[in-house]
């Protein structure tokens, strides 16, 4: 009788604490259905040697192979300014899992050191297991000491293995986006001291990849010294692969305009179409779809700058449509990288740079 009646009690107590188990989950359930605030993690960019200045930012894409240092979701961030605030001089990336810890100043995890200075706004990740970051170096963080920069590959734990240079395909790696295939990319490059945007074609092997051909796609963007930006060029770029679409976010002419046939294209196209240019542009620097299609640009306030729309994140169609804008910080200058991760994602899917506070917010937005 005494056994039953234990046996019997271990399974009102299973029974219980399963109940409790399902109304917490529930509950849970409810909680996050009711929630009024957005899923939002804010971030210091700033490690522990210093740097800051971030430009460049990137998630870690779906299918990225499990074992090394960064995971799918993960967001990493190249700083361009060192310490001292001296432009071209930063050598770090950083890395952020949304669902792990924040990092105060001066704390955020290294994922790289570059033996390279002034990591850009150039970084990508490729699902095979392989990050590229551009820089544009300076000696003492002025225009007059610029040097031309070059493209470095990544292994998943954080070591370097390759270093792209060229004079005419890679001249200043201001940003890049990426059109992933698997085992094989077509890495889309703009060069802030020319003017021009590169595709360079690339294969994936165990120990790296293999640059197969460099094509120059378009040419004739302005590109001139600044004094708070260092330089203006194209920047943001932005691919649709449905249409075979490259984006240019091109600073100094205060425009996006649109390169077809992309992919194949075997020669330079001056400038592409026209897809938009009104008094929401500030500057234009990172770009990149939304999950909705639309296209965002992220507005660095060296051109056309305006007091009462300072640091601005600017949502149009590509058909040059203004839908939405809204300020990463009241002081200017603070929009310059940015990402998303397209389509439905069950994760944080929106990340952008605030330069002021040398901050990273990652955001859970919903997708319809």
């Amino acid at each position: 009788m005494h056994k039953i009646q234990t046996v019997r009690g271990a399974l009102c107590r299973s029974m219980v604490a399963a109940s409790l188990g399902f109304l917490t989950a529930m509950a849970s359930q409810a909680d996050a259905a009711e929630a009024f605030i957005p899923r939002l993690i804010n971030s210091s960019t700033v490690p522990s040697n210093g740097d800051e200045n971030p430009y460049g930012v990137a998630f870690v894409p779906r299918g990225f192979p499990y074992g090394g240092k960064i995971a799918a979701g993960d967001v990493l961030v190249s700083n361009f300014n060192n310490q001292a605030n001296a432009q071209g001089e930063g050598t770090t990336i950083i890395q952020l899992t949304p669902g792990g810890p924040l990092a105060p100043p001066g704390d955020a995890a290294t994922f790289f050191t570059s033996k390279l200075s002034g990591l850009s706004t150039a970084l990508g990740v490729l699902r095979a297991g392989f990050v590229i970051v551009g820089n544009v170096p300076t000696s003492d963080g002025a225009f007059d000491t610029i040097g031309q920069g070059a493209l470095q590959v990544i292994d998943s734990h954080g070591h370097w293995l390759q270093t792209w240079t060229d004079p005419v395909f890679l001249d200043g790696p201001w940003d890049l986006a990426i059109d992933d295939d698997g085992l094989s990319a077509h890495v889309f490059v703009s060069n802030v001291l020319n003017g021009t945007v590169a595709r360079l074609d690339v294969a994936v092997e165990s120990g790296g990849l293999k640059l197969l051909k460099k094509t120059t796609i378009a040419i004739g963007y302005a590109h001139i010294p600044n004094t708070a930006a260092l330089i203006l060029g194209p920047t943001g770029l932005a691919f649709d692969e449905p249409s075979d679409t490259l984006y240019v976010a091109s600073t100094a002419d205060n425009a996006i305009y649109a390169i077809p046939a992309a992919r194949e294209r075997m020669s330079a196209v001056k400038l592409g179409n026209l897809v938009f240019a009104d008094s929401h542009l500030r500057g234009p620097l990172a770009l990149r779809f939304a999950p909705d299609g639309n296209l965002l640009a992220a507005n660095g306030d060296a051109v056309n700058m305006d007091l009462l729309h300072p640091s601005e994140i600017v949502e149009f169609t590509i058909w040059g449509q203004f839908v939405r804008e809204y300020n990463v910080d009241a002081s200017q200058g603070g929009a310059f990288g940015l990402d998303t991760v397209p389509g439905n994602y069950a994760g944080f899917n929106y990340a952008v740079i605030d330069d002021v506070t040398n901050n990273l917010e990652v955001t859970d937005l919903p997708v319809d």
